[in-house]
């Protein structure tokens, strides 16, 4: 059984998908940088100085100092992280497809195979029916 999960574990199929996983992470923390630190600041000047993230709807707000026997935090709704995370969403799909655009490019299109001619049977044949008919 170690030895067929060893087999398992050493195809290219297994170690494919396990880069492909370390690099999606990877992009995922660029892209998730890029969407928080550069594009909300640029909506949120645009939009009036409003910071998405901290958009929310309160349930019940806070009871008593932070710290002190009692406190009970607010229950609110982040909706504005929520609009963080489909841009984020977004931008992940946009940078996939270009990617991919990208890769499918570089592709070279597969040489159609020339078409089989008639065998050597075949154009006997057909000579000896040309025959036979004068």
């Amino acid at each position: 059984m170690l030895k067929e999960f060893k087999e398992f574990i050493m195809t290219g199929n297994v170690i494919d998908l396990a880069v492909a996983v370390i690099l999606a992470g990877a992009v995922g923390l660029v892209v998730n940088g890029f969407v928080s630190d550069i594009m909300m600041p640029v909506v949120g000047h645009f939009s009036g100085g409003m910071d998405f993230a901290d958009m929310k709807t309160v349930l019940d707000p806070a009871v008593g100092v932070e710290g002190e026997e009692g406190y009970q935090p607010e229950n609110a709704i982040y909706y504005g992280r929520w609009i963080n995370s489909i841009i984020n969403l977004i931008t992940v799909g946009a940078v996939l497809f270009m990617i991919v655009k990208a890769y499918n490019k570089t592709k070279k299109p597969k040489a159609e195979p020339a078409p089989a001619g008639p065998t050597q049977e075949e154009l006997l044949s057909e000579i000896r029916d040309l025959l036979a008919k004068k």
